[in-house]
């Protein structure tokens, strides 16, 4: 798919976007490739590698590591506890979820959810391979998640929030299905100083987890507004110019490529906690 401008006030036209991207990619991996936002291999990618130790992924079937899409690890920041009710949001070919499974034990429970189909086939026969099975997938979409409210212990996400195109309805139906004193923990790109808004007029770049990234202080905002306290944003890796350019590779158009100039040290790879209060 070529790199086109958009009209980003057509959420549904973002939606379907990604959702393309997302179902190539998993085609892919189901025929023994991998996937990546841009042009590099996963080993080579400076936000997607080395996010995972190597008992973790020797404990998956690889095709769940190498649909891995994500910028951080939140399974291993999340402090789940044995028992917990656990909600991945784009869940993918189903890693964290999988990880979660594990760290919820038989007691728990781990959903994951995704709007596409391919990534959905992945992960149930991830999931099969894997012999896990307190783990259920649910096809929806993140900002109409199909859970009942209070139904849920913590919510993760690996680099997903960014790619929607209404985050403040995705952070309004995290905390609605959360129950009282339930958790956020979720790592996703966050801009650390404004952009060009060059970067924000690419279809290819949104879907490649950069156009789509909240300010740091907007992400705030948005949570606050969505009902949670007790925020936090604490940076797990930033990025210079050329980590930028070398993950997002060929996809890169012209007029984008100047604007990455002013990219050095402006996003960050960062894992996001937040609460809903005890009392809602």
């Amino acid at each position: 798919m070529d790199a086109v401008n958009k009209d980003f006030n057509n959420s549904n036209e973002i939606r379907e976007y990604v959702r393309e991207r997302y179902a190539t990619l998993a085609k892919r991996v189901a025929e023994g490739g991998q996937g990546c936002c841009g042009s590099v291999s996963k080993e080579e990618d400076p936000i997607t590698r080395d996010l995972y130790t190597l008992d973790e992924a020797a404990a998956l079937p690889q095709e769940a590591v190498l649909a891995s899409l994500g910028c951080g690890n939140p399974t291993a920041l999340a402090e789940l506890k044995p028992g917990e009710t656990v909600l991945d949001l784009g869940s993918g070919g189903g890693i964290d979820v999988l990880l979660s499974a594990r760290r919820v034990g038989p007691t728990g429970k781990a959903y994951g959810l995704d709007m596409t189909d391919e990534m959905l086939a992945l992960a149930r026969e991830n999931q099969r391979k894997a012999g896990v099975e307190n783990v259920e997938f649910l096809k929806g979409a993140i900002e109409e998640i199909p859970l009942p409210d209070r139904s849920v212990d913590v919510i993760i996400s690996n680099c997903v929030i960014n790619l929607s195109a209404d985050k403040d309805q995705v952070l309004r139906e995290a905390f609605r299905v959360l129950r009282p004193g339930g958790r956020l923990a979720v790592s996703d790109l966050v801009f650390r100083k404004p952009v060009p808004e060059a970067l924000r007029s690419d279809l290819e770049l949104w879907a490649g987890c950069v156009a789509g990234a909240l300010h740091e202080d907007e992400y705030r905002a948005k949570l606050a507004a969505a009902g949670f306290v007790d925020v936090t944003i604490t940076p797990t890796r930033v990025y210079t110019r050329e980590d930028a350019k070398e993950a997002l590779g060929s996809c890169c158009s012209d007029a984008t490529g100047g604007a990455l100039d002013q990219l050095e040290n402006a996003l960050m790879s960062a894992f996001i906690r937040a609460s809903k209060p005890e009392q809602d």
